[in-house]
């Protein structure tokens, strides 16, 4: 009965191309996964900053809209557009901010607005001015909110910042709405119209209605006073997100020395909020310009007292702790924006770099070197069933048929191109195959 021997396998006959394959094979799939890996840290973990973020202000006019025009001046600089929308104040801009559905990035919030809101999803820039609370009344001598009851007072307009602070501080007092006291709807100018007319009796301002301008009106009109709260420090305590503001002598006008003595006030802070999802380049063009715009010295502060840290109802972001505390990056100090932004995320991709491309990239020449010698190892293969062919054979016929298929794949080594680096393999089996030539040659008689 015949014996069955595998025939010879296809070996390759044409390997014109099998080293450029073969480090094809062995370095695309590496490739693809390098790529796959940076571009899911391009994505998730250091994205680029966005062109454009959208701020929630303030009213027409308002100090909080001018703070925004300023702020999207200096971030034009760096080719980032900030769009300024407005809003009824402090209040409506928290609200866009936790409302999702509201494109709104940023916005000014004063201290006391919150309200048990759930402000987890916000974060704080930092504070960058005092929003001191005025109280101006008819007459002299008053020093505590609480002497106000049964009287009408001025406290705000509805959904105003200003109104919510105003209610908080009455409360305290013991005045609350519903009772002897009238509590009247009004802000700005028009409270202060109805002061001096004498439909109101005190009028609660804040904000754009402390100006210096308007309180030496009210200043100069006969038995208009301001008050000077005794208990501003127990203020502070009872409620955390005021600060002690004082109004020193002359601070209104030197010339006629207004006020005459120190006025003791309160009154939250504004901070700058925004989404935690704000990209850090972003964060750091924000602080810098508040640095610009809210660091001179004014009425109520210091040179470069804002913006600062300081914490009060919204944490504090980490890339805002980081540049009050270092400043900008080497990058973003000396070269352009967006040009130190290519270059921090280019730095950032060297950590998964190093830990997941670099040793997959060290395994290509692995691959490689796998794929060359798998290929020699298949001629080993063949030859090594020759060898054991013509250990069994019993005819010449056999024997021949040995050599044709030696002769095969004599041949189809020649056509192989092996790297220089693979050569002694090369070699090493060419002798492999004259060795089996020879014991085939050596066993040439016994089947004649």
């Amino acid at each position: 009965m015949k014996r069955h021997r595998p025939p010879p396998p296809h070996i390759l006959r044409d390997h014109a191309h099998s080293a450029w394959r073969d480090l094809a094979l062995t370095s695309v799939p590496v490739a693809l996964f390098c790529a796959l890996v940076v571009a899911l840290v391009v994505w998730l973990v250091n994205p680029s900053p966005p062109r454009a973020i959208t701020i929630s202000a303030g009213p027409r006019d308002s100090a909080f809209m001018a703070m925004a025009e300023a702020y999207r001046t200096i971030l034009a600089r760096n080719g980032v557009k900030l769009n300024v929308i407005e809003s009824d104040g402090s209040v409506q801009n928290l609200q866009r901010l936790l409302d999702p559905k509201q494109h709104v990035d940023v916005g000014f919030v004063q201290g006391g607005v919150v309200d048990g809101k759930d402000v987890g999803s916000l974060m704080s820039l930092g504070s960058v001015a005092y929003l001191p609370m005025v109280v101006f009344y008819r007459g002299t001598g008053l020093s505590q909110l609480s002497q106000l009851e049964g009287k009408r007072i001025a406290i705000g307009r509805e959904g105003s910042g200003t109104r919510l602070l105003s209610l908080n501080l009455l409360h305290a007092n013991g005045i609350d709405p519903g009772g002897d006291t009238t509590l009247l709807p009004l802000d700005g100018l028009q409270a202060a119209t109805q002061l001096v007319s004498g439909n109101a009796d005190a009028a609660m301002l804040s904000g754009d209605s402390t100006t210096r301008a308007l309180m030496l009106r009210l200043l100069a009109i006969p038995g208009i006073s301001v008050m000077s709260l005794d208990e501003s420090t127990a203020y502070t305590r009872l409620f955390p997100y005021l600060e002690d503001i004082e109004l020193p002598p002359g601070v209104l006008d030197l010339s006629r020395r207004l006020p005459p003595e120190t006025i003791h006030l309160v009154g939250p802070t504004v901070e700058i909020v925004a989404r935690d999802t704000l990209h850090p380049a972003i964060s750091d063009l924000l602080i810098e310009a508040a640095t610009e715009v809210n660091g001179a010295p004014g009425l109520l502060q210091r040179a470069g007292e804002f913006p600062n840290t300081e914490m009060h109802d919204f944490r504090i972001s980490e890339d805002a702790t980081r540049y009050y505390r270092s400043g900008k990056s080497f990058l973003y100090r000396s070269l352009p924006f967006w040009l130190a932004s290519v270059a921090d995320r280019l730095i950032v991709l060297l950590l998964p770099l190093a830990v997941l491309v670099i040793p997959a990239l060290r395994t290509i020449p692995a691959l490689y070197s796998w794929r060359v010698r798998s290929r020699i190892y298949r001629y080993y293969g063949a030859l090594i069933a020759i060898e054991r062919d013509a250990l069994k054979h019993t005819s010449e016929k056999e024997r021949r048929q040995l050599v044709e298929d030696l002769d095969e794949i004599e041949r189809s080594l020649n056509t192989l191109h092996m790297p220089l680096a693979y050569a002694d393999a090369f070699y090493v089996l060419r002798e492999h195959i004259g060795f089996v030539r020879g014991q085939l040659n050596a066993n040439e008689p016994m089947t004649q």
